[in-house]
């Protein structure tokens, strides 16, 4: 047994040094080098063992039992360390570690001497020394180490043990399986283990050769056209030209990562050539660049995933908006089969087929296959139009739309356009030219399916440049929008999955083609009451945060809301309330900054004082009943509101005048009125003298206001025949309805507004058509509950219900109906 010794350690990570082996050596743990140093104070030898895993504190734990005694040869001392080259000199074991100085490893060591051969000049052996110095010799050769370097390390050493060890040091191997090899003492055997791994490399270079000359061959064109690019930036580098070569090779790499078809594959590649053909000084260069640029920046296949939560989207929507049930209600129609279409395709394309079934299905019809882009396609957005007066939330409820479906949301006016370019773009000879508002807007979203919002599409002018509405049509047609094509880029670009949304105030200023193409959502005007809600829940609140008040140093009772709804806006929507709020939190504001008051809860009588005398003058019931003098309904886009109709007769020629501004239809209305009463006069209770060598006067306030219509027809001859029989008209009532020469009641529209108009001028009673009925399912069931309404279907009918002092047999002749406010039936009331 060998003689003990101490040693400091030079633990290795990732390497093995081998007996007679010079290694190039960095130490820069603290313990490596505190040994070094004392190694090189001593007789500058160490003891390299490898560590069984790489970790920066050496503990004796990871460290392996037998390693090699090393020399120090050479230290070079550079930043945050040593460099060392050593010598390896032979085997020794570890018969325990442990610690001195800061962090340094001892090792108690025994020398471990190799077992050489029996007969060195045995010729088995002979043989194995030959194959593996021939052997080596060729993997030196195959990993391209100079012939006459290799053959100085190989005659270099003589002895077969040594020369394994050698070989053994330059094998690409795991530390595990160097460690086994330095392990063996018997030279032969760890002969026989070099030249296994030694054949094991060469055979893998063989097949990595393999796999080149395979993948040359097949890349053979590729790798010259390579060459030849490689030969034309060295080219264009001399010429100053690299730079814009370098975004041209950047373009092409966006080019070649996205997913397009054939022809548009096509169309690009062929632009692409063009490109790298022109000179970067041209002008048509920049011209094919900026169209490639915006090739690259269209989202052709990217989508937002639907986050389809039908409890989450009615959340957002009730969040974001007071009423509009109906548009709440179209959304979450589409989400529903939305959500439908997604979970049973996805349940088709994961269904498992049972064992046996291919053969049977082969032989019957084939089963279509179901493929991710079929899913995404099977959500077509539908195309809506919303239409209403200003200020109703046409535009906003989009961003809520957009926001419950978790899309994105682009929002283009189309208000005054009146170019078919700024749809469908320019075409690209065109100095400037540039895509339309369509593609934008889609390179704007970076999705495929976007919530599109067309903003007031109602206003869209005609020029000599064209009919922007005509280029909508293809843009609104779920038939061709898969294909819409813009002059600028002149390939398809699939639009079909774009939620459309247009918006409009006027449905007659929309021509008939393109209406034809989008589903309607009618926006009415809001209640009383539920501008009262829309204020307390969202006005109010984001007023008092854009004029810096908390909620409690600002808020308003119901009545003071009320108040500013009634007596200063005049309005079917919110916008004016919402400023009358703001005027309102601004001079409450200035009040708290002057340290006047501290808080206010605003009354009405606040509200008079701080906005002034009110600006809003609306009409209101009579006080009494009037001969010759008729309420009647109307509607314009602000909202509905109640008019008067005054008529009056006086000796004369038998003249008819009509004055008020009004349009040719209500003209019309008022003539038909006058023709009915003198046909009917005797059934009227006209008497006969009252139309004869009469002249008549039909007057509708006001007169600076422009009207036209045919709604106003009844009303025109209740206060016509009012007139002529003496009999005074109910001031508490209130009508609607076009009348033919027959005395028949036709019906009319915007009869929500028109009723909310009428509850807002105090009237409860109202008489509309009986065709109208229907209609009356759109009002609020509070507004009906406190309404009388009279469906009728004559004029008879009509007279009976509006003029006072009726005979028995005239109230016999015209029954009166009633609509149920509680049942929603009209019905005659016992001996009618």
């Amino acid at each position: 047994m060998g003689e003990r010794f101490t040693l400091p350690v030079l633990p290795l990570r990732d390497t093995v040094v081998y007996p007679g082996v010079a290694v190039p050596i960095s130490a820069g743990r603290p313990g490596t080098v505190e040994a070094v140093q004392e190694a090189l104070d001593g007789d500058r030898r160490l003891f390299a063992v490898a560590q069984r895993d790489n970790v920066d504190d050496p503990v004796p734990d990871v460290l392996y039992g037998i390693g090699t005694v090393v020399r120090i040869i050479q230290t070079h001392r550079v930043r945050g360390g040593m460099q060392l080259l050593v010598q390896g000199e032979g085997r020794a074991q570890a018969l325990s570690y442990h610690t001195e100085g800061q962090a340094m490893l001892h090792a108690v060591l025994l020398e471990m001497d190799r077992q050489p051969p029996a007969n060195p000049a045995d010729p088995a052996l002979q043989a194995l020394d030959r194959e593996l110095r021939g052997r080596a010799a060729e993997l030196g050769t195959r990993r391209g180490v100079p012939a006459e370097a290799l053959n100085q390390l190989i005659q270099g050493v003589d002895e077969p043990g040594a020369f394994a060890d050698l070989v053994a040091f330059y094998l690409e191997l795991p530390t595990e399986d160097k460690q086994k090899l330095l392990e063996t003492l018997d030279d032969e055997e760890r002969m026989r283990s070099a030249l296994v791994a030694v054949e094991r490399e060469l055979a893998r270079i063989d097949a990595q050769e393999d796999i080149q000359a395979k993948v040359q061959s097949e890349l053979g064109e590729r790798q010259r056209e390579m060459l030849l690019r490689e030969q034309l930036k060295a080219i264009q580098k001399e010429l100053g030209e690299e730079e814009d070569r370098d975004d041209v090779e950047e373009i092409r790499k966006r080019l070649e990562a996205l997913e397009l078809s054939e022809d548009q594959r096509t169309e690009v590649e062929r632009e692409l050539k063009r490109l790298e053909r022109t000179s970067p000084q041209s002008a048509e260069y920049q011209v094919i660049r900026t169209f490639l640029e915006w090739i690259t920046e269209l989202p052709w296949n990217e989508r937002t995933e639907d986050k389809i939560d039908l409890a989450r989207a009615e959340q957002i929507l009730e969040e974001d908006h007071h009423g509009l049930e109906d548009v709440k209600d179209r959304i979450l129609e589409f989400l529903a089969v939305r959500k439908l279409q997604l979970e049973r395709k996805e349940a088709e394309e994961t269904e498992v087929e049972p064992e046996g079934s291919a053969e049977s299905r082969s032989e019957e019809s084939p089963k279509e296959e179901i493929t991710a882009e079929d899913i995404h396609h099977s959500g077509k957005g539908p195309i809506l139009l919303f239409v209403g007066p200003p200020g109703v939330g046409k535009t906003s409820i989009a961003q809520s739309i957009a926001r419950s479906l978790g899309r994105k949301y682009v929002r283009i006016s189309l208000g005054g356009a009146r170019d078919e370019a700024d749809i469908r773009g320019h075409r690209r000879t065109y100095v400037g030219a540039m895509p339309g508002r369509i593609i934008q807007g889609m390179r704007q979203a970076k999705s495929k399916n976007p919530v599109f919002l067309l903003d007031e599409v109602d206003k869209l002018g005609v020029s000599f440049q064209g009919d922007p509405s005509s280029a909508l049509l293809e843009v609104l047609d779920p038939a061709q929008n898969s294909t819409f094509v813009d002059h600028y880029l002149g390939i398809p670009f699939d639009l079909s999955e774009v939620l459309f949304i247009a918006t409009a105030n006027y449905l007659d200023r929309i021509p008939g083609p393109l209406l034809d193409r989008m589903e309607r959502v009618d926006f009415a005007g809001y209640t009383e009451a539920e501008k009262l809600q829309i204020a307390k829940r969202y006005l109010l609140p984001r007023q008092r945060r854009e004029n810096s008040l908390t909620e409690e140093e600002l808020s308003m009772t119901d009545d003071a809301v009320l108040t500013v709804v009634q007596n200063y806006t005049r309005e079917a929507g919110v916008r004016q309330l919402e400023r009358e709020v703001g005027k309102f939190a601004r001079k409450v504001a200035r009040k708290i900054a002057a340290g006047k008051v501290e808080r206010m809860e605003a009354t009405p009588d606040d509200v008079r004082e701080l906005l002034g005398r009110p600006r809003v003058h609306p009409e209101h019931m009579s006080e009494e009943d009037t001969v010759g003098v008729a309420t009647g309904m109307f509607y314009t886009p602000m909202g509905g509101d109640i008019m008067f109709v005054e008529a009056s007769v006086m000796p004369g020629e038998g003249g008819f005048v009509l004055t008020g501004q009004l349009g040719d239809v209500m003209k019309e209305s008022g003539r038909a009125a006058l023709s009915y009463a003198k046909a009917h006069w005797e059934h009227l209770g006209i008497p006969e003298d009252a139309i004869k060598g009469r002249e008549v006067h039909i007057h509708v306030p006001a007169g600076a206001i422009p009207k036209d219509g045919p709604s106003a027809g009844i009303t025109m001859a209740t206060a016509l025949v009012s007139a002529l029989s003496g009999r005074k008209v109910r001031h508490d009532l209130a009508m609607t309805g076009e009348l033919t020469l027959t005395g028949r009641v036709l019906p009319i529209g915007g009869l929500k507004e028109k009723i909310l108009g009428a509850v807002r001028a105090g009237i409860r009673d109202v008489v509309i058509p009986q065709e109208n009925e229907a209609d009356l399912e759109d009002i609020p069931a509070d507004v009906q509950e406190m309404l009388t309404i009279h469906l009728v279907e004559t004029l008879d009918e009509v007279i009976s219900v509006a003029l006072k002092g009726e005979t028995e047999n005239r109230a016999a002749k015209a029954p009166k109906r009633r609509r149920d406010p509680k049942s929603g039936e009209s019905q005659v009331p016992a001996g009618a």
